[in-house]
């Protein structure tokens, strides 16, 4: 991103910037570049974003902030490319007062956006680039008369804040919350989720729908309120809850509807246990990290411990994710702002295969790419959104072939990893992100100021590659 000083006059943040950045072939000497997270700015300057990088970019909020959210799976196509896009999530709130909190249940309809072509060669390609149009109809019916994303919302009432919420794979009206007051709920949520399904696409009824419901299941044996839950992706219905007395619990479904959850918890942490993901392919098999600065990998069938455990990071192990395409490989992400990728086939201390200090501040989120076993995305508490692709390594020939094609010259500073493809800023707290299973290269992400839904250009390039 070029670095222009500018006079102030508001609040105007940046939103984001490719990782390449270039000039015009004018003779003009380049502009300096600036680079995110290292360089600083003067009292006068600020950044300015640049539209072109994203094929998609949208912000919405829900009223109160929200430190989780997730995903929703639906019936529109299990891959869709086209703009407009239809999602379906579920976020939990963290309201002033306790009893203001609710789980959300949200459609967002008309998310526009560009499809473009590979490398533009000439003027005539750059207008080629295929716009979605207000003509054109989204996956749940015509939305000729929307002028742009209209957001669709069901509240249900949820005593105390929401530190995380998940949306179970198989049964995807099923969700799972994690309570500030030290409870563990699982809903039902099917019924509002019909409820927007087939709400007039033309009315925006925005968050003022109330609703209130009991939940499936109440666990109320943590000892302490916690942030680690998931659902398995291999047993429905099978969930494990992990709290800051380092104890974790496992869910098994019922055939009545309910959930039996052990008493005795799974014990090995020596400090808070901050995430949990269970294997993509073995149905006993998940994986915790914890403030100890340790990732451990559990057998349900074993209730002596961990039967591995490693220290991973220096300091505290904030996140982890297990990668569903390349099920060998795990992802973690720690408090110093570092991650590192490991192969569970050689998992052992200082065994990780990539490392990656370019965060300034704690990793708040990591996650694998639905649809690229090489692409992980991470957000940190420097308020950047970072997307990295491992499989890239610079090639100076390929550089000077792309630079051929195009009028800019691009030059990326030499000490940013060429394995970084995308930074995205302008949001404050970042605390999560997700890649949308269905919609290849499209995430979204939470923050203290509310919600981005993008899609960088360059994602585009990667999945028609």
């Amino acid at each position: 991103m070029p670095r222009n000083p500018k006079k102030k006059r508001g609040a105007k943040k940046s939103k984001g910037n490719k990782t390449e950045t270039g000039t015009s072939n004018s003779g003009h000497p380049p502009a300096k570049v600036w680079q995110p997270g290292v360089d600083g700015l003067d009292e006068n300057e600020q950044l300015q974003f640049d539209p072109s990088v994203y094929d998609c970019l949208h912000a919405f909020n829900l009223g109160w902030p929200c430190l989780s959210f997730d995903f929703i799976r639906d019936e529109l196509g299990l891959v869709r490319n086209e703009f407009p896009h239809t999602l379906f999530c579920v976020a939990g709130t963290q309201a002033a007062n306790a009893s203001d909190n609710s789980v959300v249940l949200a459609r967002l309809l008309n998310i526009t956006g560009t499809k473009r072509k590979l490398i533009p060669t000439n003027d005539e390609d750059v207008e080629s680039d295929s716009s979605s149009s207000d003509e054109d109809d989204d996956e749940t019916g015509s939305v000729a008369n929307l002028k742009g994303p209209v957001l669709q919302g069901r509240l249900v009432p949820h005593q105390g804040g929401i530190n995380r919420v998940r949306a179970m794979q198989q049964q995807s009206h099923i969700i799972a919350t994690w309570g500030d007051n030290g409870y563990v709920q699982v809903w039902d949520m099917g019924v509002h989720l019909q409820a927007l399904s087939t709400a007039d696409p033309s009315v925006n009824n925005g968050l003022n729908s109330v609703h209130r419901q009991a939940p499936l299941h109440i666990f109320t044996g943590h000892k302490d309120e916690g942030f680690a839950l998931d659902w398995s992706a291999v047993v429905p219905g099978r969930l494990v809850s992990g709290d800051c007395k380092c104890a974790i619990h496992l869910w098994e479904p019922t055939a009545d509807g309910k959930w039996s959850v052990e008493s005795k918890p799974f014990l090995g942490h020596k400090s808070s246990v901050e995430d949990l993901q269970w294997s993509p392919t073995e149905q006993g098999v998940f994986a915790s990290c914890s403030v100890d600065t340790t990732i451990g990998i559990w057998d349900v069938r074993r209730r002596d411990g961990m039967v591995l455990s490693v220290k991973a990071h220096d300091s505290d192990v904030n996140v982890i994710s297990w990668n569903r395409l390349a099920s060998c490989m795990l992802a973690s992400g720690s408090d110093d702002g570092t991650f590192r990728i490991w192969d569970l086939r050689s998992f052992k201390e200082d065994s990780f295969v990539a490392h990656f200090k370019y965060h300034k501040q704690p990793i708040t989120s990591i996650e694998w790419s639905s649809h690229e076993a090489s692409t992980i995305g991470v957000t940190s508490a420097d308020n950047q959104l970072t997307i990295w692709d491992l499989s890239l390594e610079r090639d100076a020939e390929e550089e000077a072939e792309f630079q051929t094609h195009i009028k800019q010259k691009v030059e990326a500073p030499e000490d940013l990893p060429p394995q970084l493809l995308f930074v995205h800023q302008g949001q404050n707290d970042m605390k999560e992100l997700h890649w949308h299973a269905q919609i290849p290269g499209l995430l979204m992400s939470t923050a203290a100021d509310g919600f981005n839904v993008l899609k960088p250009t360059n994602m585009e390039n990667l999945h028609s590659s």
